[in-house]
């Protein structure tokens, strides 16, 4: 075979100098050091999971009524706000900083991107810290924002985006740190976690349930016949997803090499056997098929591909979409044998489908696909496929680190939030009957909202809930609510009605 240059892969020209903030780049170029290639990846990578938060907003926003259909848009995108500036502040650091050795969490070395320009990052020598904590805020957005699915129809925003300060602090970052840090015990003990069972999947699913949980359950005539408002919507929400998971898991690679294709592929194949599985399971019971159904399918593969994608093979990627599809569709009757309101069914999505791959990796993980990257060559066996059978159960004691402790704090910071005054979770139940795009935004998602006030105004017959500046512009009397017969009382504004005169003797000439 002939010897063909090849002049796209990385020569390991890295002099080891200046470690603590990789050089004085208004002196030296910095960019020798690295690979344009893999740079290049990795910048669009980020992009394309930057659309998954879009996806998100829109997927839930279909999902709900159309009288609260624009403030989940609203809180998922500017939850991503919020993220971005914790993780400018300390997050960036407080999950991956090299320099902390206690294995939960970072310290500041690296607050404020301070020391981050040239030096290596921690997940190549190819790509530097500074590409790789923009990657990595991607996945704390996206995190975030999948957590805001339960804020639907009932919760406020404004103590939503303090939560989610905290939330990024507090639960996501130290669990990014035990199992992606140099240092953390996860880490260091062997768990595979490719792009994020533990820290975007489970602490999402467990998270949005803690939250659901303090902010109480929509009211019993906001769960009555309930149906996503728009279907359109949450099927473009799934294809950005989808477009964004694929630089979501082949950007965790950190290269553009075999590993990431094959993460791709996975995630293709998972989510595509998912899809279908989904669809035949709602369709014993509702002999019909469902676009609802086949986007939820397609979610809980690419979630279940996160944490695996980078460690099966094809072959059990196929598997993988199967378990996942059947654990999470039974999955969304957890939410009524617990008696909390998860209005987006994230455990169920999220959470359980995270689950399924981490132990999948305990299975299936493979020093073949591992060492697709050209960089993790030669770590040994994987999973049990492997005949690493001690791998199996560090995975599920992580499973169920990550799970009790991102309810438990999630739970407790929101109750605190709660506690302080201006800053209750939850809405009024007035709030609540006219739709959260009204009480919180005074914006809405459709035109509709404007006739239903202008009718409200104008007819005698309406809900005991008025709209909030409506009673004191009526001319008329209102009465009470739809279950009592309409009065028969005339309005002011309403000519008498005139009667025809009745018939008399005819007149004489």
């Amino acid at each position: 075979m002939a010897d063909w240059p090849n002049p796209g892969a990385p020569v390991p020209i890295w002099n080891g100098s200046n470690l603590d903030d990789g050089g004085d780049s208004a002196n030296e170029d910095l960019n020798i050091y690295f690979s344009t290639g893999d740079n290049a990846f990795i910048i669009v990578a980020a992009a394309m999971v930057l659309i998954m938060v879009p996806g998100l907003a829109f997927l839930y926003s279909g999902l709900a009524r159309r009288k609260s259909a624009l403030s989940l848009i609203w809180a998922v995108m500017g939850s991503m706000a919020v993220v971005n500036f914790q993780w400018y502040l300390w997050g960036y650091s407080l999950a991956f900083s090299p320099t902390a050795t206690n294995g939960f969490i970072g310290n500041l070395h690296h607050a404020v991107l301070q020391n981050t320009l040239g030096t290596r990052s921690p997940g190549s020598n190819y790509v530097p810290s500074l590409l790789y904590s923009f990657y990595q805020l991607q996945f704390a957005a996206v995190t975030v924002g999948i957590v805001m699915g339960a804020v639907a129809e009932r919760g406020r925003l404004l103590p939503a985006m303090v939560f989610c300060f905290f939330f990024t602090t507090l639960v996501y970052c130290p669990i990014a740190c035990w199992v992606w840090n140099v240092n953390g015990w996860a880490f260091k003990w062997g768990v595979l976690d490719y792009a994020g069972g533990g820290p975007v999947e489970i602490v999402s699913g467990a998270g949005a349930l803690a939250y659901s949980w303090v902010l109480g359950r929509r009211q019993e005539r906001m769960l009555v016949n309930f149906r996503p408002h728009n279907v359109s919507l949450v099927t473009l929400g799934t294809i950005l997803l989808w477009f964004g998971w694929l630089g979501f898991n082949g950007g965790s690679a950190f290269g553009a090499n075999l590993r990431a294709v094959m993460a791709c592929w996975n995630s293709n194949l998972t989510a595509c056997f998912s899809g279908i599985v989904w669809v035949l399971l709602d369709y014993r019971l509702a002999k019909k098929i469902s676009m609802v159904g086949l986007c939820s399918g397609f979610i809980s593969g690419l979630v279940a591909a996160t944490p695996a994608s980078g460690f099966i093979t094809p072959h059990a990627s196929i598997l993988l979409g199967v378990v996942a599809a059947v654990c999470a569709n039974f999955g969304t009757k957890i939410k009524y044998l617990i008696g909390i309101d998860d209005s987006m069914d994230v455990l169920a999505e999220h959470g359980i489908p995270g689950i399924v791959g981490l132990i999948f990796n305990g299975l299936f993980g493979s020093a073949n696909v591992v060492g697709l990257d050209g960089f993790n060559i030669g770590l040994g066996g994987q999973g049990w496929i492997d005949h690493n059978w001690a791998r199996l159960y560090k995975q599920i004691a992580y499973i169920v680190a990550c799970l009790s402790y991102a309810f438990v704090v999630s739970a407790v910071i929101a109750k605190l939030i709660d506690f302080v005054p201006g800053l209750h979770l939850r809405a009024s139940d007035h709030a609540e009957l006219m739709g959260m795009d009204d009480d919180q935004l005074g914006e809405f998602a459709y035109d509709y909202v404007e006739v239903r006030r202008d009718y409200l105004a104008w007819t005698p017959n309406h809900t005991r809930a008025p709209i909030a500046g409506i009673e004191e512009e009526r001319p008329m009397k209102m009465v009470s609510s739809d279950a009592e017969p309409e009065s028969t009382e005339m309005s002011s504004m309403e000519p008498e009605p005139t009667r025809p005169a009745e018939p008399g003797p005819p007149k004489t000439q």
